[in-house]
Parts: structure tokens; sequence; C-alpha cells
């Protein structure tokens, strides 16, 4: 089982936007120091609830600042960039890493991003597929062209390479970055099966859906003709919260009074392109159902709770948001009690 951390670099009330970058890098590096696996860095656009709007330059920050851990986009949002910018980021940042560089691709949402950027609606709508195919060939191909409606060009070469190393590297990032896509939806599920690509599943869902997400991308990827060994071995990843304390109720004290503020003021900043209704999450519900769908809790409850998700879904990567009491010191015990007393009871 490998269990990282997952960073929004989130701006709490009475917050600037420097405090919570800093908490975001320091608990990365506290993250390595701890002996997790990784760390997933999320993106966002004009909004408060994450103020890291280009993860694969943050994760270009960590990958130089430490030497052990893995660093993943969770996610880049393909339609707001061009498939072949992102591609080229992504192989610079394998290479010079010596491979411990993953790249978690998604949709986003309908938000005004699309406006700003000059991607368009149409890029969130039908887009998604030809741009994450472009991706994918730039990754495994030697040179690319594209004759698509969005994307139109004449062959090139890729430079660099993702299958080269660097010198006294071996082959250890002889197979390019690893891609993984977050799926919400049976589509998008079906999407990844397809390219033979594991999954990011959200924290919002539980494991009952998550296991349902699970064996439908093992129905769809035996029906695009990957192999057992294939559908057997992907490593889906599935997101959540932590918060460690001596007792539960301490644990989800701690985050019932600090998320709700979070999430109120970052989930109504969001602003859709085209003027559409949502609906918003109530702030202190959504905190208490985090609460109950992931390990908030005593270490041993915490590390049931992971191996209780795994063998209910068959997941064995974990992307745990540690942020969720706003504050630095919290974060970094939150992140140290992770490592020191919840991942011994899982390996």
């Amino acid at each position: 089982m490998r269990v990282g951390s997952f960073v929004l670099a989130a701006q709490f009330p009475g917050q600037g936007q420097g405090e919570a970058l800093h908490r975001a890098v320091r608990s990365a590096e506290v993250a390595e120091e701890a002996g997790l696996d990784s760390v997933w860095l999320g993106e966002h656009h004009f909004v408060p609830y994450g103020t890291c709007p280009s993860a694969v330059t943050l994760a270009a920050l960590l990958l130089g600042r430490t030497r052990r851990i893995r660093v993943g986009t969770a996610v880049s949002v393909l339609p707001t960039v061009h498939p072949v910018a992102l591609g080229e980021q992504a192989a610079l940042l394998h290479i010079t890493s010596g491979g411990r560089f993953s790249l978690g691709v998604g949709r986003g949402g309908p938000w005004v991003d699309l406006e700003v950027f000059g991607a368009g609606l149409e890029a969130y709508e039908k887009g998604f597929p030809d741009s994450l195919d472009l991706l994918l060939r730039w990754l495994s191909e030697p040179r690319v062209e594209s004759a698509g409606e969005r994307f139109n060009f004449r062959e090139v070469a890729v430079v660099p390479r993702p299958q080269e190393a660097l010198p006294g590297q071996g082959d250890s990032s002889t197979g390019g970055p690893e891609v993984i896509l977050a799926c919400t939806s049976p589509a998008s599920v079906r999407l990844a099966a397809h390219r033979g690509l594991p999954m990011l599943l959200g924290m919002h869902v539980g494991d009952d859906e998550k296991a349902e997400m699970v064996a439908l991308w093992n129905r769809h990827a035996r029906a695009a003709g990957h192999t057992p060994e294939e559908i057997a071995t992907a490593s889906h990843v599935s997101a959540g919260v932590v918060q460690i304390a001596d007792r539960r109720a301490e644990a989800a004290e701690t985050l019932q009074k600090a998320m709700p503020g979070w999430l109120k003021q970052g989930l109504e900043a969001h602003v859709t392109v085209d003027g559409r209704s949502r609906a918003m999450r109530d702030p202190l519900a959504y905190t208490e159902l985090l609460c109950g769908l992931h390990p908030v809790g005593t270490p041993q409850l915490c590390a049931d709770r992971l191996a209780a998700t795994s063998e209910r879904t068959g997941i064995t990567r974990f992307a745990l948001l540690v942020e969720g009491s706003g504050d630095l010191a919290a974060t970094e015990e939150n992140v140290r009690r992770l490592g020191a007393e919840v991942l011994p009871q899982l390996r």
C-alpha cells in the first residue's frame, strides 16, 4: 500500500495566499521526511479553494527540493492548456527527476478559466478526448503531427523524449511518465479504461462507489483488449482526507472548525463560463461527510479505515488531504503522525 499527501494550497479565511503556498511546500517537504510515498498537487484558477494555478510548476519546485518522494499533479486541467506544452513539461520533469513525476490530468469544470485562457466551452464539453490522445502520443512517439480541429500542426520532433535517461540513471526513466486520469463519471471511466490509464477517484465518494468505478473500468478495459495482467496491475489512486488525533472526536472537531469556512469561500468563488446555475454543497455537511468517509481519528482507526477501503475497492494508492486544519504547525504534525503511527501498521 502506498500512501501520499494531497495538497491544494488551500487559503483559509483570514490567511494570505503566500501563507497557503508556504504551507503547501512545507507539508510536501515534511511528507518526504515522514516516509510518505508521494505528494499530489491540486490546480485551481482565480479561487481561494486552491492557490496553486499550475500543479506542474509546483511539482518542479518540489522535485528539486526532494530526493526520494514521488510528486504528481492531481490534476493538471487539460482543456486550459496545450497538450504538447504539458507533454514537454511532463517529459522534462520525468527525465530530470529520475522518474519521480506522475502526470494526473482531468477535464476540470465549466469555469471562467475556459474564457480567460481562450479554450472555450467546446474544449471542456467535447474536446477532452482529442486533447488527451494528443498528450499520450507526445509522451510515447518520437515525432508527432496533428490534423484535428483544435490542434493542427505539421510533424515535429519530440524533444526531450520522455524515454531518455540522464547519465548515471541507468534505465530508471525509460518508460516515460505515468499518466493518471481523474474520473467522476461513467464516461470518464470508460475513457480511462480504453486508454489503459489508472484512475484518480475523488474524495467526495465512498468505498462502494469507488468499487463500482473500478469494476466498470475493468469491464471496459477487457472490452478494449487490455490484458488480464494490465488490468490487475492498474494502480488507481483514491483521494481522501486524513486527520490524526488521540481521540476521534478531537480529529473530527479540528476539521469541523476549519474546513467549512474554507469550503464556503472557496466554492462560492467559482464562476461558470456561461452563467449556468450550479448547486453548492453545504460546507458543514460536506465536512461531516468527509470525516465519515475517510481516515479521521486515532492512528489505529486511520490505519483500519485505509485497509478497509483497499479491501473493498482493490485500490492500493492514496492521496490524502493533510491540510484540513488550515494551520501550518498542525499540518506538519498531521503528516508526521501519518508517517510514524499509521504507515507502519499498513506495511
